[in-house]
């Protein structure tokens, strides 16, 4: 078997791996499916909640590669193969509650997941994205504080994109104990501190024994920025979030333009 430099390969799903459509392309498919065969491990690294990346998984059949997955922008890392979970990290719901207060003095939404639903106060058309997004079911609520009583992975704060740019700075600063990154110019996510794809990212490469080097990493935006800065090979997708384009190593084809599979072509299969 040729040998191989990069030993895995970890992707951001919505607008990187996924067409505008949210389906994966023939092209990538194919090339994900060789890269797989060579024994690369293929990581999907998203913000989306577990269960709305499980399908995906498994028609990239990763489960049968003895791979893993990334969810909530690496708040939870599961092993595909064995379904379990193998780290996870949530917010309190102190600090859910804090966040809450937050959303009402920014006046953001702000949305979280209880029993695999999304939960909010309010509608807004950027839940309705998050909705059809993740095929999750919507339990909009009297109160957001009484119906969040327990820990959960993530908040998202939601509302039209350059308003809520002038808001990300302004959590960053009020909450530096979280962890906040951009994932849709309409979605700023909240994990807890020092959680974010770089972080999963790295504790699953020591597990598996993964140089730095040995890791290509591809995505689009703001919460990509850490795994894409983090990995041997950093690659953006052409469609990468503007200010964002000169973070990394490499861009390449957008996610329209089957851009994952540019890059396993021409750093996995060598075929420049």
């Amino acid at each position: 078997m040729k040998e191989v430099k990069y030993k895995m390969l970890v992707l951001d799903m919505d607008d990187t791996l996924l067409t505008d459509d949210h389906t994966i392309s023939d092209e990538n498919k194919e090339m994900i499916f060789k890269a797989q065969e060579l024994g690369v491990y293929v990581v999907l690294a998203s913000g989306r909640p577990t269960s709305a990346m499980t399908a995906y998984a498994k028609e990239l059949k990763m489960d049968y590669y003895n791979s893993f997955m990334l969810s909530y922008n690496g708040a939870v890392i599961t092993d595909l193969k064995e379904d379990k979970v193998l780290f996870e990290q949530t917010l309190t719901k102190e600090q859910i509650h804090e966040l809450y207060d937050y959303s009402l003095k920014s006046k953001t939404h702000i949305i979280t997941y209880v029993n695999d639903e999304i939960v909010s106060e309010t509608d807004s058309e950027y839940i309705d994205i998050e909705k059809h997004i993740t095929g999750l079911a919507h339990n909009k609520v009297v109160s957001f504080k009484g119906a969040v009583q327990s820990n959960a992975v993530k908040c998202i704060l939601l509302e039209e994109p350059s308003y809520l740019k002038t808001v990300e700075d302004d959590l960053k600063l009020a909450m530096p104990h979280l962890s906040v990154s951009m994932s849709k110019p309409f979605f700023l996510e909240v994990a807890q501190q020092g959680i974010d794809k770089a972080y999963s990212l790295k504790k699953l490469a020591e597990k598996l024994d993964i140089q730095q080097s040995e890791i290509i990493a591809v995505g689009n935006a703001g919460n990509d920025l850490t795994m894409v800065e983090y990995a041997g090979l950093g690659v953006w997708v052409d469609n990468v979030t503007p200010e964002l384009r000169d973070k990394a190593d490499l861009i390449v084809a957008s996610n329209n333009d089957h851009g994952v599979a540019e890059v396993i072509k021409r750093y996995i299969l060598n075929l420049n």
